[in-house]
């Protein structure tokens, strides 16, 4: 069982703070799947990760293609169907507890500016850590990332 992260956005887009998680967890060997609830959102996160960095590729592709499976790092709004270990949560997507579970991590991605985003938020802490699942509350407030608060 691995540890849902919870990344409050105060700085840094939800984008950036994307590209930074992929390279992380690709740099462990894993793949990665991108869930979000806002079709356009994804486009520009597709967009943005074909251009930057621009000395450095990373391959990837949008759910709906015959080689989902194989990609190493897919966006989408449905399952993970590429043997993805990091989830990466977008504009209030959600995860089932079974789903983080078998993950290595789930990181959940969401707005400051946005109250309707930081509710959903709490919300999934509070159901995920009642389920058991190791959770870790992030916010870059200072100007750096830092951990504010752990459970499990």
């Amino acid at each position: 069982m691995g540890v849902v992260m919870f990344y409050h956005l105060t700085r840094s887009s939800a984008e950036e703070t994307a590209r930074v998680l992929i390279d992380k967890a690709r740099g462990q060997g894993w793949n990665v799947m991108i869930r979000g609830t806002d079709p356009e959102a994804l486009d520009r996160l597709d967009a943005r990760l074909w251009l930057e960095p621009a000395d450095r590729f990373l391959p990837h592709g949008r759910e709906g293609g015959p080689q989902d499976a194989r990609q190493p790092v897919l966006l989408g709004r449905g399952p993970i169907v590429n043997d993805a270990k990091g989830l990466i949560l977008i504009d209030s997507a959600d995860v089932t507890e079974a789903e983080a579970r078998a993950l290595e991590r789930v990181f959940v991605l969401f707005d400051a500016a946005r109250p309707d985003r930081l509710g959903f938020a709490r919300s999934q802490w509070k159901r995920l850590t009642e389920a058991g699942l190791p959770a870790q509350y992030w916010s870059e407030e200072s100007g750096r990332w830092e951990k504010k608060a752990e459970k499990g």
